[in-house]
């Protein structure tokens, strides 16, 4: 990692900063980039020479690239390195909206030498765009919109190290994340956001909130302002997004544990203390990137020891009805959620797949109990049912191990509040890193970015699961990343086995041996690192979001900025469409109700983009169109 001040890291490199997970005894002198000789899955897949050497039929598709027709629209787009977003010759790209943007004409005015104050930040567009979706409501079009942390140095910009310093520095900094719901148009200008639409709203780390499912009212989940343990406040670290098919929007709380902190050495017992160790919840008096903890004592877990177990979930927002109280559903697990993609089982049952973004941890699935009946009751279909955690085999078959009582030793809302012991507890497959989750329209099969892992083969995870490398997860101290893909059987997503292969492995074919060259689908001119964001469109094209690596040198040489780039499923071919600016992230994708419009998300740049020189840098959403007016997904 860049030696960077804390307030400019992204939430991952900070909490693994922070946080750090315990090293395997013995292994403290572990040169990362030695691993040991051995054989895997029967000669298809062995060690060797310091690195994995992936063979053909762990890739299905992609031998067959020369014989298939092209189905991308556009030339591949060249790297990039400087501070703009690029995109290849027939497209066009514009901004549409900008962290500190009115959604209402009563917000104040973007300042670029101290951005937005205190008061109206809760009537801007939110920080650093994450995951989105847009819904069509009669005629109004609705782009719902996650903003995952901030970045303190410029949303602070009058202290002088970006910490809070009052009780308005934090509420201010809860007001620029969580998420925006606003109905966009298209006119003679372009795109635009609809100032003071009745449809705006700002969810923040204030909105009440509704709890539900196995947790709900629970003592773990109790506090003094809610002794019922079914209402809290706010939405946390929302990552990635997902949508369900009555309409309603799904955003992730992710990094939830670094908004914990305490003034003082709490006194917590067993189960708080396993759980604020497997969570990664700073038990230790200090201040940490946001001190809320310093301002606000819901967040101080010496009086609160309870509140970080009302975080970590998946919040279902409803964009349609602006006076709806979103709602917490504890029965699709605990965890770092990254995304929320569903699918539907042939009898109705609603299918969520679900990653959990920490190194070591991983894959989940919720089966509903009850059918998905268009127009009919949906009350239950997040709330009743059951979760799976993901079990990869050597042989590329793989189960979905319930989280029951009975396989687990835990009871139903302990499994919803402390979903990773559950998972450790039945043996789940440990992952590198399991981001955006997505399924294909076009053909029964799901798709899982593994973003990276320096740990693999290195230490733990933060529950002690061995971590050595495994079929899913083939090289130690992956620094590139891989796409796994799985089929279920019966093609049935509801069915409790699967075969799975890898889509693609990342890595660099001009400095790198053996598997850290990248699959047979990775060459010079497509490369890169870090797969994060996953999308697909109607067509069933998959577009791949980076968040990775981009000083464009050593081991990342010639991979330039962060960048989107389109996958074929049955070709295997991956070819780059969109490159981001200097240290940002290509994170959050979705179309326009035509599909004449992509919404792209570029968070966290370095460089003073979109505003140019002398500008703070600020996250945005662009809009990408072909200059012929036709489909771009």
């Amino acid at each position: 990692m860049k030696d960077i001040e804390q307030h400019e890291m992204s939430p991952d490199d900070w909490d693994e900063m922070n946080f750090s997970r315990p090293d395997v005894q013995g292994f403290d002198d572990v040169v990362e980039a030695a691993i040991t000789r051995r054989g895997f899955m029967g000669g298809v897949l062995t060690f060797g020479s310091g690195a994995a050497v992936m063979g053909t039929s762990m890739l299905r598709g992609t031998t067959a690239m020369a014989s298939q027709a092209d189905r991308f629209a556009f030339e591949q787009l060249p790297i990039q390195t400087d501070g703009t977003v690029h995109v290849p010759e027939g497209y066009t790209w514009d901004v549409l909206v900008r962290w500190g943007d009115p959604l209402f004409s009563d917000a104040p005015a973007f300042d670029h030498a101290t951005g937005i104050p205190t008061e109206g930040s809760d009537r801007v567009f939110g920080e650093n765009t994450d995951g989105m979706e847009l819904f069509k409501v009669g005629n109004h079009e609705l782009l719902v919109v996650n903003s995952e942390y901030v970045n303190p140095k410029y949303n602070l910009a009058h202290t002088n190290d970006g910490m809070p310093t009052s009780a308005g520095d934090v509420l201010r900094l809860q007001n620029f994340q969580g998420v925006s719901v606003m109905e966009v148009t298209e006119g003679v200008n372009g795109w635009e956001v609809v100032v003071d639409s009745p449809f705006n709203r700002r969810i923040h780390h204030n909105t009440p909130m509704v709890i539900d499912g196995p947790a709900a009212g629970h003592d773990l989940m109790k506090t003094q302002a809610d002794p019922t343990g079914t209402a809290s406040l706010g939405t946390f670290n929302n990552c990635g997004s997902g949508r369900t098919p009555w309409g309603t929007y799904l955003t992730c709380e992710e990094n939830f544990n670094g908004y914990f902190g305490t003034t003082e050495e709490p006194t917590l017992d067993d189960t708080h203390v396993a759980g604020f160790s497997r969570y990664g919840v700073n038990t230790e008096v200090d201040t940490n990137r946001y001190n809320y903890h310093g301002f606000d004592a819901r967040f101080d877990i010496s009086k609160n020891p309870n509140e970080p177990h009302r975080a970590g979930y998946i919040v279902e927002i409803d964009p349609a009805d602006p006076e709806s109280t979103p709602v917490k559903h504890t029965a699709l697990g605990r965890f770092k959620h990254e995304n929320a993609a569903y699918a539907l089982a042939p009898d109705g049952r609603v299918v969520v797949y679900m990653g959990d973004d920490e190194r070591g941890e991983f894959m989940y699935k919720w089966l509903s109990r009850d059918k998905y009946v268009p127009g009919g009751d949906t009350s239950t279909l997040l709330s009743e049912g059951q979760l799976f955690v993901a079990k990869f085999n050597m042989d590329q078959s793989g189960e979905w191990v319930a989280l029951t009582p009975e396989a687990t030793g835990m009871n139903a809302p302990e499994i919803a509040i402390f979903s990773r012991i559950a998972a450790s507890t039945v043996g789940a497959t440990t992952m590198d890193r399991p981001e955006w989750i997505a399924v294909n329209p076009t053909a029964v099969e799901g798709y899982c970015c593994l973003t990276n892992n320096k740990n693999r083969g290195v230490k733990p995870n933060a529950g002690g699961d061995d971590t050595s490398a495994n079929g899913p997860n083939p090289r130690e101290v992956n620094n590139y990343g891989q796409i796994v893909r799985w089929r279920p059987s019966g093609d049935n997503h509801a069915s409790n086995t699967f075969d799975w292969d890898l889509y693609v492995m990342a890595g660099n074919p001009t400095n790198q041996e053996g598997a850290y060259k990248g699959s047979s689908n990775i060459n010079e001119g497509n490369m890169f690192n870090s797969p994060d964001g996953m999308q697909f469109d109607t067509t069933g094209i998959m577009w791949i979001q980076t968040d990775g690596n981009d000083d464009n040198e050593g081991d990342f040489e010639g991979m330039g900025n962060n960048q989107m780039l389109a996958g074929d499923p049955v070709t295997g071919e991956i070819r780059r469409f969109l490159t981001g600016p200097n240290g940002s992230e290509v994170t959050g994708l979705t179309w326009s109700s035509d599909r004449r419009t992509m919404f792209v998300g570029i968070q966290h740049p370095s460089a003073p983009f979109p505003d140019g020189e002398g500008s703070l840098p600020r996250s945005s959403i662009v809009v990408v169109k072909r200059t012929d007016g036709a489909l771009v997904g």
